[in-house]
């Protein structure tokens, strides 16, 4: 049973990973995973992450 709640929360960890560097990448920031890390770059990278809520808003699951 742990292995099993052990498996869905990896699972669900990285599918709020995939959305993040989804929402990333629709805002023109080059982004991948890279293991538990989201690596993004790009020019205005901060301005876009404080002024857009959708993409913070992106890996809380809303």
């Amino acid at each position: 049973m742990r292995a099993t709640l052990v498996r869905l929360v990896e699972a669900r960890a990285a599918a709020r990973r995939a959305a993040i560097v989804a929402a990333l990448r629709d805002e023109g920031v080059d982004a991948l995973v890279e293991g538990e890390d989201i690596v993004a770059a790009g020019r205005g990278l901060r301005g876009r992450w404080l002024r857009d809520l959708a993409l913070r808003e992106a890996g809380r699951g809303r």
